[in-house]
């Protein structure tokens, strides 16, 4: 790529080739002047600043590389396309497809102008100061052209706003006055300038903010507390974090009270009570109102904040995650401790685990603890390394745990969903948390990840050489300009048994602190060096409930099975583990221990299974989870297996007809015709067939005149959206069906009997699904009709 190739890069301001990041997180850092408020919050730990901290050659490095390679393939003016047509100036470029192309256009932006800061800042890439100075120039244009503070891309934008402004609130959940979740998107952007600000040093971003949150307060001051909290019922982003934000950097309390505007009650005030009420809830629309209570807390000590940000972080990781440290099920939280049955293709929103950890870092920061880092561990390794294609760069929205499922990955500009926006930050801040400064001048690891931190004010720099759990020695070496005093705080990882110390090639005898670390207090000098051993085993976790639904973990590494690149068969298609031994140790054998490529050891059944790093797993399908039996319970499993196959023969052999949705043939050859409003795809290792909105879709089925007939469809349960739709055969409707009322994950076959006047002297019926208003039909998985 060449600078004259690209008319976007020529206004670049000139200074920006000799500038310097001052990078940092929201935590605060010692000394920033930047932050115009203060903590009224006592902090124990303090964030270095990103472009203190180097990774080196590992995992995440590789991540961090397949991640710059594709931000350095998105062309800013099409993402800005919108931004300049709805303030009445020219695009310089096509608008992208997929979620840039709909109601959430514009929030891409956001999170590409975060990616590209982080990315300078971890990386000194020059390229992505660049870009990020031109997508501000280009968007303070928009704002000037404007003159109201607000800049956007969201369809029909001004008459939304006008109607919100006016007190005319309507919404079902994620529509507000029929734009999608448009004050998500506003946060988005606005928290794309405030990166751009903090890690791009652009001041210019700061001062578009602050006209955004200006317009804000303009938009909603009209508003009475019931109005607002009304519209909350849509999702808002992090709208009430990025205001509390923008108070900390101008010093204007105003938006310190525009960010308590917004605080949905409906949600926040069970949770200062410690009472869960997040059954049933949109998981990445609550998670950011509890960064925004963490950081308030911060900056102002609301204990009522305080509690709700501890209170949700705790229930979210005892009760409501899965082995990854990813949360839900199509989005959603269900029961505490109820995962068993919600294994499925949409698992764990990536979104969510972006969000979570940074909750757990503002924790960290307000009380340093190893359960937090134990936390963040999990879910960085398992999770967000495990969300991205590491040669393509491409992400996932969901990182299934379906067992036998595998990854969809996105495209490169044609997907844009939230998952590709936080997916885009995601790998190129990996070096944010390995490293933090206590507040006695301490330095916290809270990572064993390879890298390099240079800490300035002590004039040290401290490399770790580390390939946990390929290897379980990590070093760490000091190169000091002089002898410096401090504390070198190690965690102890919850793995881990044991941990040896040595400094300089002697043992040294050291027990965890009361907050779970390894605490080396001396004077360091040049060249010394710790050796950390933390020995790794191989262990299990199971779901909460079923003891005998089991994940298989190495050290801080979650395994997957390899199940090849066919989809494994339903219910018998993913081997089990028949055994008596509990000790995961004789589970599994080397194949080739320093790639961490292992196999199950004898007791895979019907066959032994390829066992690798889950974060390495790309196009195959796999499972995380394996179902553990006795021999007894495994005789006795079979019995139930061998049943379902009769069953399964006895449904084929009543089948008059039966029509394969999503294949081409199958359909033409039952006159399957569908409205515009269709749509087609494939999960949990079937195809689907669904209409929005109001669509219908029909088709015809052989049927046995003389015979009583049942429709049989098949659904998946748990899909928490409008399914509301009536079931017609030749026009009379024999069943209104609500899909939500289905609450596992799983597939259910529904029967509806066919009254028999309809089929009296008939070969075929005609079969219509027609959605209810703002309702969908379907999606249906399974059609057949069988006769009694």
């Amino acid at each position: 790529m060449t600078l004259l190739k690209h008319s976007w890069l020529l206004p670049v301001l000139l200074g920006a080739l000799g500038s310097a990041a001052h990078a940092q997180t929201y935590l605060p850092t010692p000394h920033d002047a930047r932050m115009k408020v203060h903590p009224k919050t006592p902090l124990q730990a303090y964030a270095f600043e990103l472009q203190q901290v180097k990774l080196l050659d590992s995992p995440f490095k590789v991540a961090e590389q397949a991640d710059t390679k594709y931000l350095l393939k998105i062309e800013p003016d099409r993402l800005l396309a919108d931004f300049r047509e709805h303030s009445g100036l020219q695009a310089k470029g096509k608008r992208y497809g997929g979620w840039e192309s709909t109601g959430l256009a514009g929030h891409t932006l956001g999170h590409y102008l975060s990616a590209c800061a982080l990315a300078y800042a971890s990386t000194g890439n020059i390229e992505f100061k660049r870009r990020v100075d031109y997508m501000v120039a280009q968007l303070d244009e928009c704002q000037k052209a404007r003159k109201t503070g607000y800049v956007g891309a969201i369809p029909k934008e001004d008459q939304l706003w006008a109607e919100v402004a006016s007190g005319n609130i309507r919404s079902r959940g994620f529509d507000l006055n029929g734009a999608w979740s448009p004050w998500y998107t506003v946060h988005k952007i606005m928290a794309g300038l405030l990166d751009a600000y903090l890690y791009g040093d652009n001041e210019t971003a700061l001062i578009i903010n602050q006209g955004i949150a200006d317009w804000t307060g303009n938009t909603i001051k009209g508003l009475d507390e019931a109005k607002m909290q009304e519209m909350m019922v849509c999702e808002y982003g992090g709208m009430a974090e990025t205001l509390a934000n923008t108070y900390a950097l101008s010093g204007q309390k105003k938006y310190l009270d525009l960010s308590y505007r917004f605080y949905d009650k409906r949600i926040l005030d069970p949770l200062a009570a410690r009472t869960d009420i997040l059954p049933g809830k949109h998981s990445n629309t609550q998670i950011p109102k509890a960064i925004a209570s963490a950081r308030r807390y911060e900056l102002t000590g609301d204990k009522k904040d305080a509690a709700i940000a501890e209170f949700f972080w705790q229930t979210v990781t005892d009760n409501h995650s899965y082995a990854t440290g990813g949360n839900s099920n199509y989005e959603y939280l269900g029961e505490p401790g109820k995962l068993n049955d919600k294994l499925s293709e949409n698992t764990t929103e990536t979104c969510n685990t972006y969000n979570m950890l940074k909750l757990t870092q503002h924790l960290f920061a307000q009380h340093p603890s190893a359960k937090f880092m134990d936390y963040y561990e999990r879910g960085l390794y398992n999770h967000i390394l495990a969300s991205q294609h590491h040669e393509t760069g491409m992400t996932t929205y969901f990182v299934p745990l379906r067992m036998g499922g595998r990854k969809t990955y996105s495209d490169e500009f044609n997907t844009f969903t939230c998952c590709v926006g936080s997916g885009m930050e995601n790998h190129v801040k990996y070096a944010e948390n390995i490293y933090f400064q206590g507040q006695d001048g301490s330095v916290y690891v809270n990572l064993f990840m390879p890298s390099e931190l240079n800490w300035q004010e002590k004039g040290v720099t401290l490399r770790q050489d580390s390939q946990l759990p390929a290897n379980t020695h990590v070093t760490f070496t000091v190169a000091a300009v002089k002898p410096s005093s401090f504390k070198l705080r190690l965690r102890r990882p919850q793995w881990t048994k044991n941990p040896q110390v040595r400094v300089n090639g002697k043992a040294v005898a050291v027990a965890p602190d009361a907050e779970g670390y390894l605490v080396l207090d001396r004077k360091w000098k040049n060249n010394d060096r710790v050796e950390l051993t933390l020995p790794a085993d191989f262990y299990t976790e199971a779901l909460p409930d079923n003891p005998d639904r089991r994940a298989v973990f190495y050290g801080p590494t979650l395994l997957a099975g390899v199940l090849g690149t066919t989809e494994p068969e339903p219910v018998t298609g993913v081997p089990v583990l028949v055994t008596t031994n509990n000790s995961a140790n004789d589970w599994v054998k080397p194949v080739d221990a320093k790639q961490l490529r292992f196999q199950t050891a004898g007791l895979g059944v019907p066959h032994d299974v390829p066992l690798i790093p889950f974060n390495q797993t790309g196009n195959e399908y796999y499972t995380v989870y394996w179902d553990v039996f006795t021999p007894e319970k495994w005789a006795t499993q079979q019995r139930v297996y061998e049943a379902a196959r009769k069953k399964q023969q006895e449904l084929e052999a009543q089948t008059v007809d039966i029509l394969r949705v999503g294949e081409m043939q199958p359909e033409r050859d039952h006159s399957f015709i569908i409205s515009e409003k269709a749509e087609t795809g494939e999960e949990h290792g079937r195809k689907w067939r669904m209409v929005n909105e109001g669509g219908m879709m029909a088709f015809t089925l052989k049927v046995a005149p003389a015979k009583a007939n049942t429709l049989l469809l098949t659904y998946w349960g748990m899909d928490n959206r409008g399914r509301v739709f009536d079931v017609l055969v030749d026009g009379e409707k024999i069943a209104t069906e609500d899909l939500n009322k289905y609450k596992e994950s799983r597939f259910y076959d529904i029967s509806y009997s066919i009254p028999p006047a309809l089929t009296k002297d008939k070969q075929h019926v005609k079969v219509t699904f027609q959605a209810k208003p703002n309702n969908s039909a379907g999606p249906v998985y399974g059609i057949r009709n069988v006769q009694q």
